[in-house]
């Protein structure tokens, strides 16, 4: 609606004008942004955290029984050398252990991956100097695929059997449950049928393994001899003899005897058709588990997945045979929903102090569409996050709550500014668009700025950038529709406004309304202008008590008052336990170190029982993988508000590792007990090509770092060896025709075996292996009596043709950069301790240590090798956005000096942000910038707004002491309002103590704390430096004319007006 004695033909010109006359297409705007938001809203998948894509493949190599120092001469070396030279490598790290190596080949951020994958394949492929006996190398990308959830099927039955049921279940949820692609399976062997003979018998009958091995390729086959074309069609000529039972192979004929008969494998062999050769005891609260999991792939949906696999287990819990239980063990869908609930009722809790302030502070028709434009800012930003390929998820989500500051910002200047001029006499739509375009400038940018300030976030290269990028192109796209709502939607809703009255149903609220507005204006008057003279007059004193204020806020982070660390740690329900042995470790050992785990977490049970009686147990279940030399152990708690205690899952990991007790043989003991585990520990990278220099190196750093008292768990890659029975050829071998490669090809074929052929069962390939019995295979005596088979038959102890004796030698080799290394990781005992250890080795150790060893090469690597280059980059892209936002204001405004006074913010912002870190003792984060970002957005729109009057009033001829005071004057209740809405609507979550809110609360308290210090900031500071820019101009001007200038507040007259009653000098703003 308009007034009615305004016509169209007298309506203001420009976009602005033409919406605000036509409120039928703002209204179809308006409607559009919230219905399309909506529909947005549905498209968005759900995640926990956003998808990350990394840059880089795995090459995997197997060759069975090869030590690791014969697989990194023989195939890793080889394979470097071939990927070396890769446009776009960024790292190559190797590890050589047992019978395998794998090379990792990290890209750097910009490369395109799917050439850079096919690159690496090409070359690999193109190595053709490998081991006969190795298997082909195996090219793996590096895909973002953690776990979404997992569950235990469990049970007392026979391992086989359970594995046949997991193995069905896990192809049913892959092809029945709609969206999952990735399904796998931990906690099972591979089956295998080993064909075990005994050195008797290969003797008695004159065998050797490679005729045994011909017998089986020979006789267990299926093969096709063409067909048959007859009168009655084509019929197939098959033999299908591929043994596939005990009995089967058992009965294959090995040879025939010289009087006719015949014999078999049963004869010479004992056939064992069960699982490879390993150990493993995997159990879920005591019995046998196999653990079915579910995969992330890019673009699903947390929720439907999870329910859809739920309502499978459910069905398939009544399939199951007596004894066989599905466990719900892992669901990354709950994680998301317990953190969403928190965000979503602290954002409820919110946005209802918001309204409540704006219907107080403002009168109910302006509040009212001040709330609508809010919705409609946030709706149009739901419309665009699926074309932005956002998804819905706690940072995405969260950055509606960073931004709601601005967005409150731009409709309370506009609606203040067109209220203001109703108030003052004008009519429907003239005040309307007279009032929009009066605030215009400074509003587009303030967004503009703004923008560009979280710009950089979404130029940065590498995995991180999938973090920042959500909260950006959130906070861009509500800007943009914000900046869209109150210059084109709210004006037109605003056009009706006529002078308040007292009568109708929203009468007692007006009147309450009415007696804070005019208690804001008494404040204005009575209290702010006294102060802003009084800062203004000591203008330099101001300044230098802020830039004070500024340093001591820097001192906090300095001495570590306010720590700092790259991510926050996000608190887990679940205790992640990995213990590693050293290789070689005997299986009885590992058994006992998983058995003093299992005691320890009995005897956690029992002491939070009796310490909290009555209360839920803490432990809800435990999950144990013991494979040989490695032990992993989830330990799943009571919800987080449901402990005993409140403990959080920290406390109580370290409870359990406590009692447990020290390992002295274990080369790692970890308790992680967050989400992104690895954050805690500081790892160094010590290359060279003397293996005894390099292990010199790494004693030097490790008793350096047992020097802080911080760092615990000190170890390194080389702490244990293990030792090798080296092979040395004779000279009588080669008068028998043997060669090393013979000797040593026929001892694999003994301990390790020789693969026969490979059937498929089930949809697996199960391996055919011939080789000694068990019992042989694990004594040394074996080794001793062994026979080695001549070309002619005949057959030699092993003593006769080969010298074996033991020597030392390394149970994994680690590569990095075509150079042997040596990793040395210590854990944190508190993460913000990490900067000063860094300062500490560069300023006092790594000096003496590159002078001592000179050939060796160190990187600190792991998390904060990602952390250096991710500020390095993030520091040259702000940089370059505070420069294009100095020059467009610069422009803009005319003047070389006020863009610094609206920029001031942005530095000052992190003075409250540091300040609310220290009042909460929480250390600042990657996220707690983007929080000061928020702020300084929040804080620019109201220096541009406030400097935008000042030029106003300076330009119709009022003195620049006078305009600065009446300017703060008029200035005060919006800038007021902005920065408690903004406080208020984040509060809920700076309140809330719930684990799931932890994450966030980095980002809050400086968003929180840098409005609230920011406001006294645009209120007295930037005054005060613009009057002592101005003094700097005259005193300059008086140089340059020899005249005396006068000097600022010479000319000042006291005006009684502010809220409603602004000069009629300003009542004409420039065309639109």
């Amino acid at each position: 609606m308009t007034d009615p004695n305004e016509t169209h033909q007298d309506a203001p010109k420009g976009i602005i004008g033409w919406f605000a006359a036509n409120t039928v297409a703002a209204n179809l705007l308006m409607i559009v942004a919230l219905l399309g938001g909506i529909f947005g809203y549905f498209q968005l998948n759900r995640e926990v955290f956003p998808s990350v894509a990394i840059n880089g493949a795995t090459v995997s190599v197997a060759w069975p029984g090869a030590s690791p120092q014969e697989v990194e001469e023989q195939i890793i070396v080889r394979i470097e050398e071939a990927l070396i030279d890769i446009d776009g490598v960024d790292t190559i790290t190797s590890t050589a252990v047992e019978g395998s190596g794998f090379i990792n080949i990290a890209g750097k951020p910009s490369v395109d991956i799917p050439s850079f994958i096919d690159e690496i394949k090409l070359n690999v492929d193109s190595v053709n100097n490998l081991p006969q006996s190795s298997f082909r190398p195996f090219v793996n990308q590096w895909r973002n695929s953690d776990w979404l959830l997992g569950f235990a099927v469990h049970g007392d039955i026979d391992r086989r059997d359970l594995q046949q049921i997991s193995d069905e279940i896990r192809d049913e949820v892959a092809n029945q449950v709609p969206g999952v692609s990735i399904v796998g399976i931990m906690g099972r062997l591979n089956e295998e049928v080993s064909i075990e003979l005994s050195e008797q018998s290969l003797q008695r009958y004159g065998l050797s393994f490679d005729e045994v091995s011909r017998a089986i390729r020979s006789s267990s086959l299926n093969a096709s001899a063409g067909s048959v074309r007859t009168e009655l069609g084509d019929l197939s000529l098959t033999s299908r003899q591929l043994a596939d039972t005990q009995a089967e192979f058992e009965d294959i004929i090995v040879r025939q005897t010289s009087d006719g008969g015949t014999l078999r494998v049963r004869d010479v062999a004992r056939v064992n058709d069960g699982f490879v050769d390993a150990n493993l005891a995997s159990t879920y609260n005591g019995e046998n588990m196999v653990v079915v999991y579910v995969q992330t792939t890019p673009n699903i949906d947390v929720v439907d997945i999870s329910n859809g696999v739920q309502e499978y287990l459910e069905r398939k819990r009544a399939e199951l045979p007596d004894g066989v239980s599905l466990s719900l063990w892992w669901d990354n869908s709950e994680m998301y929903e317990a953190r969403m609930d928190t965000i979503m009722n602290s954002a409820l809790i919110g946005g209802g102090l918001v309204l409540i302030v704006l219907f107080l502070f403002l009168r109910p028709d302006v509040a009212f569409w001040v709330t609508v434009g809010i919705f409609t800012a946030f709706g149009g930003a739901f419309l665009l996050l699926p074309m932005l390929d956002v998804s819905l998820n706690m940072l995405s989500l969260f950055a509606f709550l960073l931004v709601i500051g601005i967005v409150v910002d731009d409709a309370i200047v506009v609606g203040e500014n067109i209220h203001d001029r109703v108030e003052r006499g004008e009519r429907g739509l003239t005040a309307a668009v007279v009032g929009t375009q009066m605030v215009a400038k400074p509003v587009i940018f303030a967004v503009i700025t703004t923008i560009m300030m979280f710009s950089p976030w979404m130029m940065i290269t590498g995995p991180t950038v999938q973090f920042t990028k959500q909260i950006s192109l959130v906070v861009i796209a509500a800007l943009t529709f914000s900046l869209i709502e109150s210059l084109l939607i709210l004006p037109a809703h605003l056009s009706h406004l006529k002078p308040q009255s007292n009568k109708g149903i929203f009468g007692p609220l007006i009147a309450l309304q009415r007696g804070i507005a005019f208690t804001l204006v008494a404040v204005a008057r009575g209290i702010y202008r006294p102060l802003a003279k009084l800062s203004i007059r000591n203008r330099y004193a101001t300044v230098f008590a802020f830039v004070g204020i500024f340093i001591i806020s820097l001192t906090l982070m300095g001495t570590n008052r306010v720590g700092s660390v790259f991510m926050p740690q996000i608190e887990n329900e679940t205790i992640q336990v990995s213990i590693q042995l050293a290789e070689g470790t005997p299986w009885s050992r590992t058994e006992q170190v998983r058995s003093q785990l299992d005691a320890a977490q009995d005897e956690a049970l029992q002491y939070y029982r009796s310490e909290y009686p009555g209360n839920v147990d803490m432990i809800e279940s435990r999950s144990t993988v013991a494979t040989d030399g490695s032990i992993r152990a989830w330990i799943t708690l009571a919800e987080p508000e449901d402990r005993p205690g409140a403990l959080p899952t920290a406390d109580v990991a370290q409870t359990i590792r406590e009692m447990m007790g020290p390992i002295p043989d274990a080369e790692e003991v970890r308790f992680d007990s967050t989400i992104n585990e690895g954050g805690n520990s500081v790892s160094f990278a010590l290359s060279g090509q003397d293996l005894d220099e390099l292990r010199e190196a790494a004693d030097a750093l490790k008793e350096q770092l047992r020097s802080y008292d911080t760092l615990y768990d000190i170890v390194d890659s080389m702490q244990t060896s293990t030792q090798e029975l080296q092979f040395t050829l004779r000279p009588d071998a080669q008068a028998l025709g043997l060669t090393l490669s013979d000797v040593t090809r026929q001892v694999r074929q003994a301990f390790y075996g020789e693969e026969a052929q490979r059937l498929p069962r089930d949809g697996q390939d199960v391996r055919v292996i011939v080789r000694l019995d068990q019992d042989s295979r694990r004594s040394l005596d074996t080794l001793r009596d062994l026979r080695i088979r001549t070309a002619d038959g005949r057959e030699v102890p092993l003593s006769a043709v080969a010298d074996v004796e033991f020597a030392p030698g390394l149970n994994r080799i680690r590569r990095r950069n075509g150079m042997r290394t040596v990793t040395v990781t210590a854990e944190l005992s508190d993460p913000i301790a990490r900067g000063t250890v860094q300062e500490s080795l560069t300023t006092e150790f790594w000096p003496s240590f590159d002078t001592r060893f000179p050939h060796v090469s160190r990187d600190e690597i792991g998390q904060a090798e990602g952390e250096r280059e991710f500020m390095q980059e993030v520091i040259n892209l702000l940089l370059l956005a505070l420069v294009s936002m100095y020059l467009l204001l610069a422009i803009a405004f005319r003047s070389y000096f006020q863009p610094i006074l609206i920029m001031i913010a942005i530095p000052f912002a992190l003075t409250g942000a540091i300040f609310g870190h220290f009042i909460y003792d929480i250390p600042i984060a990657l996220f707690s910038y983007f929080g000061v970002g928020a702020a300084a957005g929040v804080v620019i729109n109201d220096n541009l707004v406030l400097i935008d009057f000042v030029n106003r009033l300076r330009a119709n001829g009022v003195g620049a002491f006078q305009a600065l005071v009446d300017a703060g004057v008029q200035r005060f209740r919006p800038i007021l309002l902005t920065s408690v809405t903004t406080f208020l609507g984040i509060f809920p979550m700076m309140a809330e103590q719930s684990t799931q809110a932890q994450f966030l609360k980095p980002m809050v308290v400086a968003l929180g704390f840098a409005v609230v210090f920011a406001l006294f900031l645009t209120l007295f500071f930037v005054p005060a430096l613009y009057g002592i820019g101005v003094d700097i101009a005259r005193f300059f001007r008086g140089m340059w004319t020899g005249k005396k200038q006068p000097s600022l507040g010479s000319d000042y007259q006291d005006t009684d007006f502010a809220h409603g009653e602004l000069p009629g000098h300003l009542d004409h703003s420039p065309a639109e």
